[in-house]
């Protein structure tokens, strides 16, 4: 290992680091065609994803009042989402039945990725309102991130960058597979 310093403005510059470039982010950091499903003439995507295919909108599998489907911007594989069909924002306003059923696809969801990919462990929860961190805040949606003994690495503490081994499409296709009959 070489003992020279890194070169931060020396653009195209030999130094010590290999460079990962994921310029599509962008897009989704600015927020470029974000939707938040908030106002008129900006559709909600977790009001659309339903009228979808499974395979089109990522959908692992619908209830009667929610429907599970892979995060488009996952922090890792199999990061996944239980969202209500009805365009609700806050917790307290969901049915009974729809939070019986909320419930009970997140068992299944942590049920399916320990059969297809042998997590660990999970970080579950909601971000309620856009100063709580909702990227989409007009429509409640529950994260279930699959985590694994030894996952943290260089990349997303210093890069703030997560590689993912596997397409979404094929991820898609391994966890409905996996997804337990009710």
């Amino acid at each position: 290992m070489t003992s020279e310093p890194e070169q931060q403005f020396g653009v195209g510059a030999p130094d010590a680091f290999q460079r990962l470039w994921t310029p599509h982010r962008m897009a989704y950091i600015q927020g470029e065609n974000k939707p938040t499903g908030a106002g008129p003439g900006d559709e909600c995507p977790f009001c659309t994803i339903p009228t979808k295919s499974d395979e089109d909108g990522l959908v692992l599998a619908r209830g009667a009042q929610v429907y599970a489907v892979l995060n488009l911007y996952p922090y890792n594989g199999g990061h996944l989402m239980v969202v209500p069909f009805r365009h609700v924002a806050d917790y307290t306003d969901l049915s009974f039945e729809e939070t019986v059923e909320l419930a009970e696809f997140t068992k299944r969801a942590m049920t399916a990725l320990r059969t297809a990919s042998g997590a660990h462990g999970f970080n579950i929860g909601m971000n309620q309102g856009a100063v709580a961190g909702a990227g989409i805040a007009a429509h409640l949606h529950q994260h279930i991130v699959p985590r694994w003994g030894g996952d943290t690495n260089f990349m997303p503490v210093v890069g703030h960058t997560k590689i993912l081994p596997q397409l979404l499409a094929d991820t898609r296709r391994l966890l409905a597979s996996a997804w337990p009959a009710s």
